[in-house]
């Protein structure tokens, strides 16, 4: 038998609560939405799952509509900020290699600007 670790709560389970007073794009009983403080585009919003899923490689299939509600809000986000037309982004990160910063899932909306190339590999 393996003992589970529980997830330790991160800066964004503070601002779900709204413990860190942060104004809120968007917020439901799964997701909520607000602007990133080192934004990297015009436009850049972090949407999280008010569930603590430390990575993608957490999530398991109790999660799906919670995962398909951060895509839903992308999308209503993304025609509020007039960036739906002209395109935009959506990124994930998992883990070290793939630049996770904050170990608790987040999708980050960004666009606004040309954004390039994905990578440059």
């Amino acid at each position: 038998m393996t003992n589970k670790i529980e997830p330790e709560e991160t800066i964004f389970s503070k601002i779900i609560r709204q413990e860190i007073p942060t104004p809120l794009l968007y917020q439901d009983e799964l997701v909520t939405a607000f602007r990133d403080i080192s934004p990297q585009a015009k436009c850049h919003i972090l949407i999280i799952p008010n569930k603590l899923i430390p990575t993608v490689n957490d999530i398991v299939e109790q999660d799906e509509l919670t995962l398909g509600r951060l895509f839903t809000v992308a999308n209503k986000l993304a025609k509020e900020e007039g960036i739906a037309d002209d395109g935009y982004r959506l990124i994930m990160n998992c883990n070290n290699h793939g630049g996770q910063e904050v170990y608790h899932i987040h999708m980050h909306l960004v666009g606004g600007q040309p954004m390039g190339k994905m990578l440059n590999i």
